[in-house]
């Protein structure tokens, strides 16, 4: 029997909207059409009024989201290209006009990291871990708007660790440095997750999204230009190396080209 094609799950609950990223063979790993609908699901939020609060989450109880798919990389042309791309479709999660939460249970890692980092609030399970190990990897880079946005919510010390030493960063060192809302069981995560989004769904939600707002556009203020930097690491040598050694299976040999 065919499992069913990756896609987004998108629920509405009263004025609690519930969107599920469900690709578990891949354990969650984001195609392009994917993002795409991710997309097209913020932009129908932005537009509805009725709709308070939004609860992202990864399908099943292992992973949130993995990263992206990697098999979308092989046939791409200007490569630097998907970090622009990638951008415009962030940008519209993190600038939502409603407090979004990300209930993350297991791993939440390269676009899973960003998409938690997009939204207002992160309940992860005790266990989770956290990262862009790309420099283990993929080889690749990520744009100076999503650089901006993880370390004015991580800080600069633990975005160096995510991604020039490929670290996975565990679930209570994020809780104590803020990140993270809230650690919870399992069995309790659901609840603890329902409880905040009740909450903020009884808050004057004009004040949210003013505060909400004008803080993401503080963080995209004085962005540089990094368009080389960028082609360098999605062209080079090396980010071949990582896509095919990743699709056969085997650690990657970087050169430095």
């Amino acid at each position: 029997m065919n499992s069913a094609p990756p896609c987004i799950d998108f629920q509405l609950d009263g004025p609690i909207a519930r969107i599920a990223f469900n690709n578990p063979a891949a354990r969650n790993a984001l195609t392009w059409p994917m993002y795409e609908e991710l997309k097209r699901i913020c932009d129908g939020l932005a537009s509805k009024s009725e709709i308070r609060v939004a609860i992202f989450r990864g399908a099943g109880d292992k992973v949130f989201v993995s990263g992206s798919d990697i098999q979308q990389f092989v046939d791409l042309q200007e490569n630097e290209a998907y970090e622009v791309a990638v951008d415009a479709i962030f940008h519209s999660l993190q600038h939502l006009p409603i407090p979004t939460i990300a209930l993350i249970e297991g791993l939440a890692v390269g676009s899973g990291l960003l998409i938690a980092t997009a939204c207002d609030f992160r309940i992860s399970t005790e266990d989770a871990r956290f990262g862009i190990p790309v420099a283990k990897t993929l080889g690749n880079c990520l744009s100076p708007s999503n650089l901006s946005w993880i370390a004015n919510h991580l800080g600069v010390p633990m975005v160096k660790r995510m991604l020039l030493t490929a670290e996975l960063i565990k679930a209570p060192e994020l809780l104590n440095s803020g990140y993270l809302y809230q650690t919870a069981t399992p069995e309790a995560i659901a609840e603890a997750t329902e409880s905040l989004a009740i909450k903020l769904a009884s808050l004057a939600p004009i004040t949210q999204k003013a505060s909400k707002v004008t803080l993401a556009r503080l963080m995209e203020s004085n962005l540089p230009d990094c368009t080389e930097l960028m082609r360098e690491a999605y062209n080079s040598l090396d980010f071949k190396e990582g896509v095919n050694a990743f699709l056969e299976g085997r650690s990657p040999k970087w050169i430095g080209k």
